[in-house]
């Protein structure tokens, strides 16, 4: 269809449904049309009818079907009558309005007209929507399938799992109604594309795969509730969420320690390898796959990066993956903006982490920031889902099944994209992430998926200060030397908790064991008994147990009766006993220690490896530095030095703004009074014109200022945009031309090298 009976109806909206039209079909501005024809031919070619394709619902696609593929222009009520039973008139005429507004239907003669690429929307190739088959249930399909010799299931089964469209030669009207083809031709689980060509029926398809369907016999929007009554309020969706949260950002700070203290190897395609991984899944414990989105987090966000560790970790010299100086920021921060940046970046991160550790194309397992794992539409895929899940009343659960298939009824060109494998494993990250919580959006998930770009932050922070449980500043202290924290701690007390006692279990409530080894790495961080007591005392709410406070005391007295420091060490003690022990020891033939006084000793190995040799033949020494203070000799982990800058542009293309919207409309206007502007006033006059910006065009300019003459400029803007415009110039100075448009007497400036043709047209 030609696109003139468009162009003209274009050109007769309001600036406001032009505007609606660009922000619907963004891709019709950019570049900016010049006029109103330029936007229709844009508007019907196939590359961005397929793109306003992706946005529209199945009954729109069933009415832009029924329009394309009639045999001549239909009108509204004829494509009613065609579709009723399946969907209703109102609805109906809601999408035939929908359709027409967004430039996908237009009307001549009071009959709908579709463009000629119009088929590039649609989901399929056959006339499926037309068929005769089309209001077949679910049900009467599996009869026929039932019905089908093993040949014919073999050939289904086979278009089921590939592509739909398949080449056969008995595709022809005239061949043999006894083979495989034509009887599924007959029986309507096959479209004649052609007489080589054939399409598997879509609902044929999803019956073969198992997967949810896609009813084309009920084109009504599905519902996302199956019917049962949710068990659980907003409230526990948010509570559950943010429980979540508190585990994906503890599983995050373990691995980045797990990391600095041995980096992973580099493969040479510049991954981390799946043997890499699985050692980092069995040090913390957790499953393959939780390990690899943590990963491909940490690496978006540069928290990990590969390089050269510093200091060299033990085994690694060369390349490794290992935290960057930017994951001590991270863990730094407070509860609520690391969440805040995971879950930012798993909504912008183009890559599908759930990939990882599952088998490519040759069988081997897909290795953690791989570039098999980059997918540029992934941020928009799952934004998709998320949206959908919004749809449902706050705090509704919704099964993957009824998720699926009203996916497949809001984004039918999907068809093959969303499958029941798919929404799963997104809704699985969405819930690790804490934006969905059973089977429900969150709170937090609705404020990143609803919330204008703006307010968005704002909108996410307050969201995630509901969700989150408000940091405690206390814990239970039992009998057992063990720590129950009923909630997140704050910084200061997790940092001092965690010095002093090994986590045993997470969660909203967390349990933590006071051994031996845990004290002795407190007070080897330069904590005195003492002060491991008062902070005992002054957090736990319930009284200090006294084995506690035996076993801090014990540890504490036998600790740093020898202290090592530097010479290249030295070893002292004010007890002669004790030196004369570790002088009989095999760590003092291992360390090659030599007595300088009945105190001292000194060798020349490490500081750090003497205090190992030393605690391995049973002391408890501790390092000092030159002025005798006790210093904390812990391994802080490796960081890699030159990582690269963080990520933080969105992969998604921004939609234009109402302002560069309203800019473009103006130029699709004057664009469109400069085509119709007579050029003389006489038709066989010859146009006055000058090319380019010399001294023709100057003159030109000139005299239509002493005249009151109007121009018709020919321009190109900074961005290469070119455009023309019909104006009444004011002021030529400077390499400027000040000029008023004709029809709004808005104030215009043009550039003189960017003019590339000027044209003099009569005053008015």
């Amino acid at each position: 269809m030609t696109s003139k009976g468009l162009a003209a109806e274009l050109a007769g909206r309001s600036d406001d449904a032009l505007a609606a039209l660009l922000a619907a079909r963004p891709d019709l501005a950019s570049p900016p049309p010049q006029g109103s024809n330029v936007l229709a031919q844009r508007a019907t070619s196939s590359a961005s009818i397929t793109l306003a394709g992706d946005a529209l619902d199945l009954l729109a696609v069933a009415v832009l079907d029924v329009v394309a593929t009639a045999d001549k222009p239909p009108t509204p009520a004829a494509v009613t009558k065609l579709l009723a039973g399946r969907a209703d008139a109102a609805d109906i005429a809601e999408r035939i309005a929908l359709l027409s507004e967004r430039a996908l239907l237009w009307t001549r003669a009071r009959r709908l007209v579709a463009p000629g690429h119009a088929p590039s929307a649609l989901p399929w190739r056959g006339k499926h929507i037309t068929a005769p088959t089309a209001s077949r249930s679910p049900d009467e399909w599996r009869v026929e399938l039932g019905r089908l010799t093993e040949q014919q299931t073999a050939l289904l089964t086979t278009l089921s799992q590939g592509p739909a469209l398949g080449r056969s030669r008995d595709a022809a009207p005239d061949a043999d109604p006894t083979l495989p083809v034509p009887t599924l031709l007959a029986n309507g689980m096959l479209a004649r594309i052609d007489d080589q060509t054939v399409e598997i029926e879509p609902i044929v398809r999803q019956i073969l795969r198992g997967e949810p369907l896609m009813r084309l016999d009920d084109l009504r929007r599905p519902s996302l509730s199956s019917g049962a009554e949710s068990r659980f309020t907003l409230a526990d969706v948010d509570a559950a969420a943010g429980g979540e949260a508190l585990e994906l950002i503890r599983h995050a700070t373990l691995m980045l320690h797990l990391l600095g203290e041995t980096p992973a190897a580099v493969l040479r395609s510049g991954a981390l390898g799946i043997r890499e991984l699985r050692r980092l899944a069995k040090a913390s414990g957790l499953s393959l796959t939780r390990v690899g989105l943590i990963i491909e987090l940490l690496g978006y966000l540069r928290l990990i990066d590969a390089g050269l560790p510093d200091p060299p970790a033990e085994g690694v010299d060369d390349f490794a993956w290992a935290p960057t100086h930017a994951a001590d920021g991270w863990l730094r921060q407070s509860t609520e903006r690391q969440w805040q940046a995971l879950l930012a970046t798993w909504m912008r991160m183009p890559r599908r982490a759930w990939l990882v550790g599952q088998p490519d194309r040759d069988g081997n397992a897909l290795a953690a920031l791989s570039t098999e794992l980059y997918d540029g539409q992934a941020p928009a895929l799952r934004t998709t889902i998320l949206t959908a899940l919004s749809e449902a009343p706050p705090g509704a659960s919704v099964s993957i099944d009824d998720l699926t298939s009203y996916l497949l009824w809001r984004h039918p060109r999907r068809l093959r994209q969303f499958t029941r494998a798919l929404i799963t494993e997104n809704i699985r990250e969405a819930t690790e992430l804490g934006l969905v919580a059973h089977n429900a959006l969150s709170s937090v998930g609705r404020a990143a998926i609803l919330a204008p770009p703006a307010e968005s932050d704002a909108a996410i922070s307050s969201a995630i200060d509901v969700s989150l449980p408000k940091p405690v500043d206390h814990f239970l202290t039992q009998a057992d030397l063990t720590l129950i924290v009923p909630g997140p701690m704050t910084h200061d007390l997790a940092d001092q908790v965690e010095l002093v006692a090994d986590l045993e279990s997470g969660g909203a409530a967390s349990v933590y064991r006071v051994t031996e080894a845990t004290v002795r790495r407190a007070l080897d961080a330069g904590r005195s008994g003492a002060e491991l007591i008062a902070m005992f005392t002054a957090h736990s709410s319930t009284p200090v147990p006294q084995a506690l406070t035996y076993l801090i005391e014990d540890v504490a007295r036998r600790h740093g009766s020898l202290r090592v420091g530097i010479a290249s060490a030295f070893v002292r003690c004010e007890d002669t006993a004790t030196m004369a022990e570790v002088l009989r020891s095999n760590a003092a033939e291992v360390l090659a220690l030599r007595a300088l006084a009945p105190t001292v000793a000194v060798s020349g190995a490490q500081v750090r490896d003497v205090i190992d040799a030393l605690r391995s033949a049973g002391f408890t020494p501790a390092g000092e530095d030159s002025s005798g203070a006790l210093v904390d000799l812990r391994p802080q982990g490796s960081r890699i030095r030159d990582a690269r800058a963080p990520r933080h542009t969105d992969p998604r293309r921004p939609a234009p703004t109402a302002s560069q919207l309203k800019q473009i409309v103006s130029r699709i206007r004057s664009a469109d009074r400069a085509a119709q502007t007579p050029r003389t006033s006489s038709s066989n006059a010859s146009p006055v014109r000058a090319s380019g910006s010399g001294e023709s065009a100057v003159a030109l300019i000139q005299l239509a200022l002493r005249t009151g003459r109007q121009l018709r400029i020919d321009y190109v803007d900074a961005h290469g945009g070119a455009s023309r415009h019909v104006v009444r110039p004011r002021l030529l100075g400077a390499g400027q031309l000040v000029a008023a448009d004709v029809a709004t007497d808005e104030e215009q400036h043009f550039s003189l090298h960017r003019v590339t043709s000027i044209e003099l047209l009569d005053a008015k």
